[in-house]
């Protein structure tokens, strides 16, 4: 993703050099007779990389990169560059301000959306309302309103949203669902999910925009949408009430001090402790990092590696959430950002046994260039009501997020893709329906009172999932009174 903005999405950066240069140097072109999708990527952080790669490598057939834009001209810069040493055409290139210029001059067919997470309801309404459609990262929004914004947009232009839950297509996962979907289990009537950050990927979104709750919404809403997510796929249900507790206790002042250090300050680069802080992250050191962000600081002041025991952090690293479904399930989760492993533990409760699935995870700091996370070893297990357990061999897959990304690449960009039986591609409604449990959790923190999901945006259409044991698919969202 890109980079937290000084002054909100549409602020106009300094231009200098190279950056000026390329910028001035962008043609617009007509459109010639190619049948290839055109699309325009907004923020160049480091998950538009995917996107990128994607679209000049293994599904550079069927679609093109036709433009790009940032608040940062820096970025711009070494996407350009990226291109090239892709061997494909480099795109046009377009400040924050520009966005409704580069539509016109450029003609996308659909726009991509890897910005901050708060400001995705921007970029996504600016591209209903100029007829185009839309893919977003996850998550679609961060809040209630912003929601309920996108939803009534779609209604309005007719045009689609897709939300990039890679989770969904990782093999396991997906094997996860076509197991509940065999009804070897039966009704599911519970689900327990422990999900764990370690202190290398867990501690970096205290370094990051995502310490900031106004922009990310918090790890209940920019990581647990993937969790909650997976959860509502998975049971092809829909989310009814919440309840939910959090607290930052690791990440603090006080628990710098506690490891030896004066701390905290302002970040790592300049810290006086840096040789002495077990958490210190060196930008220069890897290119990846250094590129994206150290090497553009000048453009925004926007610090990549600030101190992660700063007094200023307002997201929690502790959670603990109850979710009731409208089929009757319930779930109860919980995300911990300062473990010593990384991955989770998931168990089904059913009227004919239990499934149980454990994953342990190798993560890396995010933006790096390596895959965020390498699936390190895993386990599935099937324990039939009065039957001993069973263990099934876990379904594997190549790339990052455990196989996932190429699956979802590939069902997003290759319009030869075979029919899903499993439904994993979602739209808006799905992409709503996970981030307003986070929303929900993050107001139940506030006030210590249950909240429910109708209470939060109307006219949340139910998506299409899969149908299950015992019902024939997710049960309508509850009117409202």
């Amino acid at each position: 993703m890109s980079h937290e903005p000084a002054k909100g999405p549409g602020r106009r950066a300094v231009l200098s050099g190279a950056a000026a240069g390329l910028l001035a140097t962008t043609a617009t072109k007509t459109r010639a007779a190619d049948t290839r999708k055109r699309y325009a990527l907004v923020g160049c952080g480091s998950r538009a990389r995917m996107f990128q790669s994607a679209i000049w490598g293994a599904h550079k057939d069927h679609n093109q990169l036709v433009a790009v834009c940032d608040t940062n001209p820096g970025r711009l810069a070494y996407v350009a560059a990226r291109a090239k040493s892709a061997g494909a055409p480099v795109p046009g290139v377009y400040l924050a301000n520009d966005f409704d210029k580069m539509v016109r001059e450029t003609k996308p067919d659909a726009v991509i959306v890897t910005t901050p997470d708060a400001y995705h309801v921007d970029y996504i309404l600016k591209a209903l309302e100029a007829g185009l459609d839309v893919v977003t990262e996850k998550p679609m929004t961060t809040d209630a309103a912003k929601a309920q914004k996108i939803l009534d947009a779609v209604k309005r232009t007719g045009r689609h949203i897709r939300v990039t839950f890679n989770y969904r297509y990782a093999p396991f996962r997906s094997q996860i669902k076509e197991l509940l979907m065999s009804g070897v289990i039966g009704d599911i009537l519970s689900v327990d999910f422990q999900w764990l950050l370690n202190t290398s990927h867990g501690a970096d979104y205290f370094r990051r925009w995502h310490s900031n709750k106004a922009i990310s919404g918090g790890l209940m809403v920019h990581k647990a949408t993937h969790h909650f997510d997976l959860v509502n796929w998975w049971l092809s249900d829909m989310p009814v009430s919440v309840t939910a507790v959090g607290k930052r206790d690791f990440y603090t002042p006080q628990m710098a001090r506690r490891m030896g250090l004066s701390g905290p300050h302002e970040r790592c680069l300049t810290c006086p402790e840096k040789a002495a802080c077990s958490f210190h992250l060196d930008l220069a050191a890897d290119a990846g990092l250094k590129a994206l962000y150290l090497d553009n600081e000048k453009y925004d002041g926007y610090f990549r590696d600030r101190c992660v025991w700063r007094p200023d952090i307002n997201i929690e690293d502790t959670m603990n959430v109850t979710v009731s479904y409208g089929n009757g399930a319930t779930l109860n989760y919980s995300l911990n950002a300062f473990n010593a492993w990384e991955g989770y533990n998931i168990a089904f409760n059913g009227t004919k046994g239990r499934l149980e699935h454990t994953l342990n995870e190798q993560a890396t700091t995010a933006g790096s260039g390596a895959p965020q996370s390498e699936t390190e070893r895993g386990v599935i297990r099937l324990i039939p009501l009065r039957q001993a357990a069973q263990t099934i061999p876990l379904r594997t897959g190549e790339g990052a997020h455990g196989g996932g990304d190429a699956v979802m690449l590939n069902d997003l960009f290759n319009p030869a893709a075979p029919a899903d039986p499993l439904m994993r591609a979602a739209d808006e409604r799905g992409g709503a329906a996970s981030i307003l449990i986070g929303v929900a959790a993050n107001r139940c923190f506030e006030t210590g009172q249950p909240v429910r999901i109708d209470s939060l945006v109307s006219g949340l259409d139910t998506p299409r999932m899969p149908a299950m044991p015992g019902h024939d698919g997710p049960v309508p969202m509850p009117v409202k009174g």
